[in-house]
């Protein structure tokens, strides 16, 4: 009958119970990591954009694309979560 079916013995689960801990931790490591990333490029852009900016001022704001793609890098935590 579907009584003996459903029998509380009879439950298999499709993964281990500590499978989700797995999951979490690539979660945090992607976190991390893209931070991380984030935090590196804007401040060797930044060391870069200044070091420019002493040799011709004029060019500081064409070259500020590297800083805001650094941002992008550190904001892509969010599209993994």
């Amino acid at each position: 009958t579907m009584a003996d079916y459903y029998d509380a013995s009879n439950i298999s689960y499709p993964c281990p119970s500590w499978a989700p801990v797995l999951g979490f931790a690539g979660c945090m490591c992607a976190v991390i990591f893209a931070n991380l990333g984030g935090a590196y490029g804007t401040a060797k852009s930044g060391v870069g954009i200044m070091a420019m900016g002493i040799r011709s001022p004029e060019l500081v704001m064409k070259n500020i694309i590297p800083v805001v793609m650094a941002g992008g890098l550190g904001i892509y935590w969010v599209v993994v979560a």
